[in-house]
């Protein structure tokens, strides 16, 4: 079968790097973005790193741990890398939850950064 292809290496590393940080320090998640990226967080918007840092450190939990089901990677004809998860989370007491992430990933001075992140719980109990 050979070695994985490199996008693919590439995207779960990021993976394994964003959700090291987002359980351990969500401060320094602004590694990751630049100041022309944009966080779509349960269908809110935000532009830029210094609005989307702001966003996940004021996330209304204490402690939170997230497992990955499933990852994809492709590239793109631009050069990138769109990366999607699937997974579980458990955030402080709160009960098990799903979600779904998607990661627009571009190298910009031999560093691998997020421009675009789209997050999704997995509730389907609309009330």
């Amino acid at each position: 079968m050979g070695d994985k292809p490199i996008w693919e290496q590439i995207g779960s590393s990021f993976i394994q790097h964003y959700y090291q940080l987002f359980d351990n320090d969500r401060t320094q998640l602004g590694t990751i973005y630049i100041d022309a990226s944009c966080l779509t967080w349960e269908g809110q918007q935000f532009q830029g790193k210094a609005a989307i840092v702001e966003k996940l450190s004021s996330l209304p939990f204490q402690k939170i741990q997230h497992s990955i089901t499933a990852q994809d990677h492709q590239p793109t004809p631009d050069s990138c890398i769109i990366s999607m998860v699937v997974g579980q989370l458990k955030a402080d007491e709160d009960p098990i939850m799903g979600f779904h992430q998607m990661f627009l990933l571009k190298n910009i001075n031999d560093a691998w950064v997020c421009t675009n992140d789209m997050f999704r719980l997995a509730l389907h109990n609309f009330g």
